[in-house]
């Protein structure tokens, strides 16, 4: 009966209800209202550090990296590893790009050049700690520093380890070309690894998903060939 009361005041009083609800609200602001300006100051002073951040720190950083990157990456293309990676008296090296702008895209970058630098100038191990670093975020590059870090395992003698990294470099989206690269390479691996089991599903699946590829041309014959050997266990 009380709560049928309490709804009948509020039909037949809506201006007094409303009223009391405004005071109320009122009344809870000004208690609180010290807080509530504490509040709002602190995600005002937020949004305007993240602007000042991005705007005066991050865009000019970005940009000064970018600047930087140029020069290394022009003696990549000709082939000049080591000046590519560390520089000289005119430019920074890929190693000093990477360190010093570590927070940019372009910092970034250098990453994946540095590794590709070391790998080929025979060191595994750096080659591996940079392209690890390198974020690629699914793209084209991602699936090439993942194979390449494949290729450093390799060069240590660690087929297992290969394998792993150009099964997951094949895993990336569907690339005519790349994916049944990395899988004839996995492949490879795993037979290097005596487990023919892998190696004949790598060969299956070019066959299947990859048949005009390059690797597909001899997939029937690797597919002979574990299969072969598996039965002869």
């Amino acid at each position: 009966m009380a709560k049928e009361k309490k709804e009948i005041d509020l039909v037949e009083r809506p201006i007094e209800a409303v009223e009391e609800t405004f005071s109320k609200a009122e009344t809870l602001f000004h208690t609180y209202q010290k807080q509530i300006t504490y509040v709002a100051g602190a995600l005002v002073a937020v949004v305007a550090l993240t602007w000042g951040y991005q705007e005066f720190i991050v865009k000019p950083a970005e940009e000064e990296a970018q600047l930087a990157l140029y020069p290394a990456q022009d003696v990549f293309a000709q082939d000049s590893l080591n000046l590519a990676l560390n520089g000289n008296a005119e430019f920074m090296g890929f190693v000093e790009i990477a360190d010093e702008y570590s927070n940019t895209k372009a910092g970034n970058l250098a990453n994946y050049y540095a590794g590709l630098c070391y790998l080929g100038l025979g060191q595994a191990e750096e080659a591996i700690d940079y392209l690890e670093e390198f974020d690629g975020d699914g793209t084209f590059l991602d699936i090439v520093a993942t194979g390449a870090i494949g290729d450093a395992f390799a060069d240590l003698k660690q087929p297992k380890e290969s394998e792993e990294y150009y099964a997951r470099a094949a895993s990336f989206e569907a690339n005519d070309f790349l994916t049944p690269f990395f899988l004839s390479k996995a492949a490879l691996a795993a037979e290097l690894n005596s487990d023919l089991e892998s190696a004949l599903k790598y060969m299956k699946r070019i066959k299947a998903d990859f048949p005009n590829s390059a690797q597909g041309a001899n997939a029937d014959a690797l597919i002979a060939f574990y299969e072969a050997k598996l039965a002869a266990k």
